[in-house]
């Protein structure tokens, strides 16, 4: 052990100092209370500005959450969409077979979730929290909307929801929309140049080309006219649905005769009234016109049923 030695004048030689228990103990303290300090000042230092391994990959992980409920919410906006698109076919569905409006659904619309940049702002509970009232939003529209359906299913199987006497098709081939016309509404008189009503809706097409009934029924007339309408055929379907299809040129059905859907009853022409070959057609309820655009339901997807009403809309003038 090394000893503390002093100059002693009055021995002239070194002589050993002897220390201080308490002071020895002070001094040692001293270290302890030192090594703490920088000990702390050490951890703060590392803490602040270094992650250790685990912290790197919790940061990671929750990273990694906030990105997948970012998609998840995305998932969830696309999912609303598609109730919205069911929601208004059952709407249509409702009005044009049930002659009725829809039940009404008391389901809370959501508005759509958080952005990934609103998402950030959050901690992950509220995130959690977030989605979970989102998804039970969704689940409830759906619960709503598959009992409606089923409603519908039940009805459509009783013996008297005949569905097949609903005119649902369009009358000819038009899958890429193009030969739609002016529908029902004012619009300009192809020879008087003056608007007028137009009671159905144009399809133009080549002379000679087919024209199907659009549901089942009986031909109630087939006739064959120079004027107005020209050559011209009306099926009753026995449910308060009438459908007409005018300026015909060759007439394949009798009067009294049984048509299915989708059966070829005509061929497009330019007889009576009629500026160019095209297909008028109309479809009525009770005697009452109403518009054919809201009953091709069964050949017309949604997206498409927007673009036919544009274009129908955008027809200023009729071709009879």
């Amino acid at each position: 052990m090394n000893h503390r030695y002093k100059y002693s004048h009055e021995h002239l030689d070194f002589v050993k100092v002897k220390r201080n228990t308490w002071l020895k103990l002070g001094r040692y303290f001293l270290y302890f209370i030192g090594s703490i300090a920088l000990a702390v000042c050490y951890y703060i230092v590392f803490t602040t500005f270094f992650n250790t391994p685990e912290e790197r990959g919790l940061l990671r992980e929750s990273k990694l959450l906030k990105e997948h409920y970012a998609a998840l919410n995305e998932k969830f906006d696309q999912l609303e969409v598609v109730l919205n698109d069911i929601e208004q076919r059952d709407r249509q569905i409702y009005q044009t077979i049930f002659k009725a409006d829809p039940l009404s659904v008391n389901v809370m619309q959501t508005s759509g979730m958080a952005h990934y940049s609103e998402i950030e702002l959050l901690d992950n509970s509220d995130i959690v929290k977030m989605t979970n009232k989102h998804l039970q939003s969704i689940n409830e529209r759906v619960k709503v909307k598959t009992n409606l359906l089923n409603i519908i299913f039940n009805q459509l199987t009783k013996e008297d929801a005949d569905y097949l006497t609903i005119p649902a098709i369009q009358p000819i081939r038009n899958n890429d929309l193009s030969r739609t016309g002016a529908s029902i509404g004012m619009r300009i008189h192809p020879f008087y140049k003056v608007p007028r009503l137009h009671t159905g809706i144009d399809f133009i097409a080549a002379a000679g080309e087919d024209v199907m009934a659009t549901a089942d029924g009986k031909v109630t007339m087939a006739n064959r006219s120079f004027r107005d309408y020209g050559n011209q055929v009306v099926i009753d379907h026995g449910n308060g649905y009438t459908t007409v299809y005018a300026h015909l040129e060759d007439i394949n059905v009798k009067v009294g005769q049984s048509v299915k859907r989708g059966q070829v009853i005509a061929t497009v022409g330019n007889s009576g009234s009629s500026m160019a070959p095209h297909l008028h057609y109309e479809v009525l309820k009770d005697g009452e016109y109403k518009d054919p655009l809201n009953f091709f339901f069964i050949d017309v997807s949604p997206d498409n049923h927007y673009k036919m009403v544009q274009l129908a809309s955008n027809s200023g003038q009729s071709l009879d």
